[in-house]
């Protein structure tokens, strides 16, 4: 089918929204209309050249939608099921997956190889030219054809402009903390950068139960809306905090520090590492260039004190699970999804949206799709 896409043709180029031609699922595969698409920093690095990929590429990973088509040998899904997008796509079968890694599944090999992985051809054409669509989904277009598994079930009364936050900066903040970094009740938690991914961080340090939950961002505003959050107290940066944590804590420091700037660099470890207290936990969830390799590190400290570096994805989440299980929270009013975005969008504003990130306007900002999309 014919339908529209945002097209990055080249490293520091504009996404061009023009038509794509999209391929009907094969086996495996389903077809999904989506209502909403998120737009997050990850897709950011590839026009910055961060992350790695081919040429052409379609961006977006964030979404939630209806199926609309159903390949040979799909189990568990059906036309008119609403679903959400796993921008790691989890099999169920692999040895991660078998084990309670779905954030790991060894499908994750191909997220950036830019074909289908069901058959190994492009599932969507733009010029003449096979299109990689981000993390297997490119959820920057009203449709996308994708494996089964990348996409999961949901009930049909949650919203799905809201259930799109969830497939990833919703389920990647929230389980920086309650899972990766294990908040307990009483501790003091640290949460560098209150993006879409930090804010989640912030919400999920809160209802873990920390006594203190301290947001660093260089943007007023965004150390404000963390408050309305869970923050207990806010920083413009990691240098400004360090007395304030040491006050708080007497000196001990945090339990737990999450990095979720949008673009990590060397120094943030050694920063938030000094916020960290004895035997305290650093979760690195943050993106950087993937040729970058110096890191600020002090290593004394880092053997003497016996603080813990920990790398995240996904939040350390099982999708399966914790996608019904977090929009089940926000049903019930313990998670705060109507406060998360910022700013809409259509589809040929996305330049825009993006801008507004960059220019520190947007929490998290969504492109809305409409009957003139489809």
């Amino acid at each position: 089918m014919k339908t529209k896409g945002a097209v990055l043709w080249g490293v520091g180029e504009k996404w061009s929204v023009e038509e794509i031609e999209l391929g009907d699922p094969v086996a495996g595969e389903v077809q999904v209309r989506l209502a909403a698409s998120g737009m997050c920093h990850s897709d950011e690095h590839v026009v910055t050249g961060a992350t790695p990929t081919t040429f052409p590429f379609i961006g977006g990973h964030e979404g939630a939608g209806v199926v609309t088509k159903v390949g040979p040998g799909v189990q568990g899904l059906e036309v008119g099921d609403h679903v959400v997008t796993a921008f790691i796509p989890a099999c169920g079968q692999c040895p991660p997956c078998s084990s309670g890694q779905q954030n790991l599944c060894d499908l994750g090999a191909h997220l950036l190889g830019g074909v289908a992985i069901s058959d190994g051809t492009y599932r969507i054409h733009a010029k003449g030219q096979g299109v990689a669509p981000m993390t297997l989904l490119g959820t920057f277009s009203p449709y996308i054809t994708v494996h089964q598994a990348s996409v999961i079930k949901i009930e049909k009364d949650l919203p799905l402009e809201k259930a799109a936050l969830v497939a990833c900066g919703v389920t990647t903040g929230w389980g920086s903390a309650t899972k990766v970094a294990d908040v307990r009740p009483g501790e003091t938690v640290v949460v560098m950068g209150i993006g879409g991914v930090g804010i989640n961080s912030v919400q999920g340090a809160a209802v873990a139960g920390a006594k203190h939950v301290v947001a660093i961002d260089p943007v007023a505003w965004k150390r404000e809306k963390a408050m309305e959050f869970g923050a207990t107290h806010t920083f413009e940066s990691a240098e400004a905090a360090l007395a304030g944590v040491t006050d708080l804590t007497f000196g001990r420091m945090a339990e737990k520090s999450i990095i979720t700037v949008g673009a990590i660099k060397g120094e943030d470890i050694e920063a938030a590492l000094q916020l960290t207290g004895k035997g305290g936990r650093c979760v690195v969830t943050g993106m950087g260039h993937f040729q970058d390799m110096d890191v600020k590190l002090n290593l004394f400290s880092l053997t003497l004190l016996q603080k813990d570096l920990q790398g995240a994805i996904f939040g350390g989440a099982n999708p399966r699970f914790e996608v019904p299980y977090l929009l089940d929270m926000y049903r019930q009013g313990k998670l705060n999804l109507d406060g998360l975005t910022t700013n809409t969008y259509k589809l040929e504003d996305i330049n825009q949206g993006y801008q507004d990130m960059a220019d520190g306007k947007n929490i998290r900002g969504v492109i809305i799709y409409g009957d003139e999309d489809y």
